[in-house]
């Protein structure tokens, strides 16, 4: 596949930014980013609701010379609840919000072409959700296999400790790229291994993204964000990468 652009995939993350913000973006990046925040704010204070009686029970248990540890363990208990559910909610809206991830996607390469896709209207939004959900399926169960695989590393003594945690970030990278990089290329009806197929041509281009994504989806409030500008950024790339030659993608599959 012939590169048309030298930019990185930081560069194009970094697009992202500036690329929500357009006024005939804004609806599909509001709307999710709203269901997000209500879902985390929800789940937050059960959350926050356990870890009061978790710790009711601990001051009980406690004898008083040790009390001083909630001081220490509450601030740190509640630090971890927020990034394990901004990681949570974030895979969790990848599938409430495919509809929406697939139209900001055709919005967003509308507007960098000047050519709107011919996807039809609202109805037929609809009638493609079912498979909209399919493909992030696909996605899931791709995912999963090749998790399980390497969290086996951590067990690994030696190897658990000092190339695990390496090989699990060049993955998330992997897969962040995979993830948001697809909508795109959905939305062209370019199939899952084809789309993989291409990311490989541009691994350099494909990593950097998404190893951006998940740095700054490590950052907790943050990470709401992440998700419309990562759409956007993958979409500017694909425009600039793909594009043009997607037509050509006749790879066989993994």
């Amino acid at each position: 596949m012939q590169v048309q652009s030298a930019k990185s995939g930081v560069n194009y993350f970094m697009q992202g930014f500036e690329l929500i913000r357009q006024p005939g973006l804004r609806t599909f990046v509001i709307i999710p980013l709203l269901i997000n925040i209500l879902l985390f704010a929800v789940g937050f204070y059960f959350g926050l609701e356990h870890l009061n009686r978790v710790f009711a029970d601990l001051s009980a248990w406690l004898p008083e010379s040790l009390s001083w540890l909630n001081v220490i363990l509450w601030p740190l208990a509640v630090l971890s609840l927020v990034v394990v559910m901004a990681f949570t909610f974030s895979a969790v809206m990848n599938w409430l919000a495919a509809p929406f991830n697939g139209l900001l996607a055709e919005k967003t390469e509308a507007l960098l072409t000047g050519k709107p896709l011919n996807t039809g209207g609202a109805i037929d939004t609809v009638k493609d959700v079912p498979r909209m959900l399919g493909r992030e399926w696909m996605k899931l169960k791709y995912y999963l296999p090749r998790a399980l695989l390497l969290l086996l590393l951590f067990l690994v003594p030696l190897i658990g400790q000092t190339l695990a945690p390496i090989i699990w970030f060049l993955f998330s990278a992997w897969m962040m790229a995979v993830q948001y990089c697809d909508y795109p290329f959905d939305n062209h009806k370019v199939a899952f291994q084809d789309m993989r197929f291409a990311l490989r041509q541009t691994k350099g281009s494909s990593m950097s993204f998404g190893a951006t994504v998940t740095l700054f989806a490590m950052i907790p409030i943050v990470n709401f964000i992440v998700m419309p500008v990562a759409i956007c950024g993958a979409t500017a790339m694909w425009v600039d990468k793909y594009r043009p030659a997607y037509r050509n993608l006749s790879i066989s599959g993994d």
